[in-house]
C-alpha cells in the first residue's frame, strides 16, 4: 500500500491512526548491535510495531552505511509505507533520501541526525546530543569543585552525529572551569572491545596516576574502559572518575558497584514518538515538528542503581 492509498483508505474509514496502522508496512534500517543500548532500541521498536499491528521489515546494517543504503533501496522497491532510519554517519544520504521522496515514502530519523536537506525526511526523533555532553561536562565540573583534572575521552564512531555533538557539548560544559583539560581523545567506535583497547593505550601513554577522569560517548565504551583500568591495578570510579552517556543496565550496575560515577540517559524508545508521528501523518497529512526531542536524565550514585539495573534488563538491553 502506498502513501496515497493509505490516505484515501483512512479518509473513507473515518478512523484515525489506529486503523491506518493495521495496514502499514514500515522498513527499519538499524545501524547494528554495537551496544546494549542499540539492542534495546531494536527490541523496543519491534515491540512498538507489534503492539500497533504494523508489519516491520528489519535490516541490520552491521555498522556500514553502504548496507543501510541498500536496505533503504530495498524498502523502496518493496513499496513500504514509511522508513525508519538510524543513520550510522551524518553525511552521504542525499541521493537515497531523494529516491524515497520521489517514491512518496516518508523517512523518520531515529536517535541520530543527517546532514541533508530537511525536506528529505519527515522528522527526527532524537535526544539533544549536545545537551547530553554538556550535562556530562557540568557533572565533572561540579564533582571536581575547582580542582584540576586531566581528562581522557572515548569518542563514538567517527563522523556520526552523537560523536560530533557529544564531544561539542562536553567541551562546552567544561569550558569555563579552570584546570579541566582533555589530554587525549580517540574513537572507541561505541563498542566495549574498542573502549578497552583505547583505554589501555591512554593508560600506557599517560600513566594511570596522571588521568583524573574518563568521559565516554557511550556506556559500552566506558564498561570496556573499566576493565582496562582494573587490569592496570587501579580502582575505576575512585582513582579515575567515569562519566558516560546512554544509561544502559550495565552502567547502572557499575555505578551501584562504585566503578562508575555518572551516566546520562538516552531512552531506547525512539520508535514510540516516531510511529505516533507517522500514523498521524499517514492518516490525515498532519506534519510533525521537524525535531521531536526525547528526555535526557542524569544518574549518579545517589540513585537506586541496583533497582534500575533490574528494571532495565527487562527491556532487552
Amino acid at each position: 500500500m502506498n502513501i496515497k492509498a493509505t490516505l484515501l483508505a483512512s479518509a473513507v474509514a473515518l478512523t484515525p491512526a489506529f486503523a491506518v496502522a493495521q495496514d502499514l508496512t514500515i522498513g527499519f534500517s538499524q545501524i547494528g548491535s554495537e551496544s546494549g543500548w542499540r539492542a534495546a532500541e531494536t527490541t523496543v521498536t519491534k515491540q512498538e510495531a507489534e503492539k500497533r499491528g504494523i508489519d516491520l521489515k528489519f535490516a541490520d546494517a552491521q555498522q556500514k552505511q553502504e548496507n543501510q543504503i541498500k536496505a533503504i533501496r530495498s524498502f523502496i522497491a518493496q513499496g513500504v509505507d514509511a522508513i525508519l532510519l538510524a543513520p550510522v554517519v551524518a553525511t552521504g544520504w542525499d541521493e537515497v533520501l531523494e529516491e524515497a521522496a520521489d517514491a512518496e515514502i516518508p523517512v523518520v530519523l531515529l536517535d541520530r541526525t543527517v546532514d541533508a536537506p530537511e525536506d528529505l525526511y519527515l522528522t527526527a526523533v532524537t535526544s539533544d546530543l549536545v545537551h547530553e555532553g554538556r550535562v556530562a561536562g557540568q557533572w565533572l565540573v561540579d564533582e571536581m569543585a575547582g580542582e584540576p583534572c586531566r581528562i581522557v575521552e572515548l569518542q563514538g564512531t567517527t563522523g556520526s552525529s552523537p560523536a560530533i555533538d557529544r564531544k561539542q557539548g562536553f567541551e562546552e560544559g567544561i569550558a569555563g572551569a579552570e584546570g579541566l583539560e582533555i589530554v587525549r581523545s580517540q574513537t572507541g567506535d561505541f563498542t566495549r572491545s574498542q573502549g578497552k583497547v583505547v583505554m589501555e593505550s591512554f593508560l600506557k601513554a599517560e600513566g594511570g596516576e596522571n588521568i583524573c577522569a574518563l568521559y565516554a560517548h557511550n556506556d559500552d565504551m566506558a564498561v570496556g574502559a573499566i576493565q582496562a583500568i582494573k587490569e592496570a591495578g587501579l580502582n575505576p570510579g575512585e582513582d579515575i572518575k567515569i562519566v558516560a552517556i546512554d544509561a544502559v543496565p550495565d552502567a547502572h550496575l557499575a555505578i551501584a558497584n562504585g566503578e562508575m560515577n555518572a551516566t546520562i540517559e538516552l531512552t531506547p524508545n525512539m520508535a514510540g514518538p516516531a510511529l505516533d508521528a507517522l500514523e498521524a501523518y499517514l492518516a490525515d497529512g498532519t506534519a510533525p515538528a521537524k525535531w521531536i526531542q526525547t528526555e535526557s536524565k542524569l544518574f549518579t550514585a545517589a540513585d537506586d542503581n541496583a533497582a534500575i539495573y533490574e528494571e532495565k534488563k527487562n527491556l532487552g538491553y
